[in-house]
């Protein structure tokens, strides 16, 4: 069956608009996915943090030393990401603009911290990871209480 060639463009661009908008609905929200329990999501994660955060909260997200107390430039060291810090009593989407638009974003005015912001360097797909790489180092019962606080937070 031959079609006019009106009628096959017309098909051929009503295809390429159907897989646009899959290819949106798909990359549309770049948290899809990025759970700790993602394989492949974690082993990217684990890799980018490797080479952006490493240098400051350490190879075992261990975080720098004395992290709670002052350095004598009035910044705190850089906290640790297992369960001994705070990031998990933070929701993901917070935790996701202090990565992309640093902390001065949620501090006071005047806050000054060494977190630089990650937007130019890192991927919104590449943060999400490196929170997947982070979660997935965290026990069943902190992941658990971290998942119910975020979905908390999106009401």
């Amino acid at each position: 069956m031959r079609f006019p060639k009106t009628a096959a463009i017309g098909i051929g661009l009503t295809l390429g608009a159907a897989i646009v908008a899959a290819g949106v609905v798909m990359f549309a929200d770049p948290k899809a996915g990025a759970e700790p329990t993602d394989a492949a999501q974690v082993a990217r994660g684990k890799v980018v943090y490797a080479e952006q955060c490493a240098s400051c909260h350490g190879a075992r997200l261990e975080g720098q030393p004395n992290w709670q107390s002052r350095k004598p430039d009035g910044r705190l060291p850089a906290p640790p990401h297992n369960t001994s810090g705070h990031t998990w009593h933070h929701p993901d989407e917070d935790l996701f603009k202090i990565t992309k638009e640093g902390i001065a974003a949620f501090a006071p005015p005047g806050y000054s911290s060494d977190m630089p912001a990650f937007s130019g360097a890192l991927s919104d797909a590449d943060i999400w990871a490196v929170l997947a790489f982070i979660k997935s180092s965290w026990p069943e019962e902190t992941r658990r209480r971290h998942a119910a606080m975020s979905d908390r937070s999106k009401k």
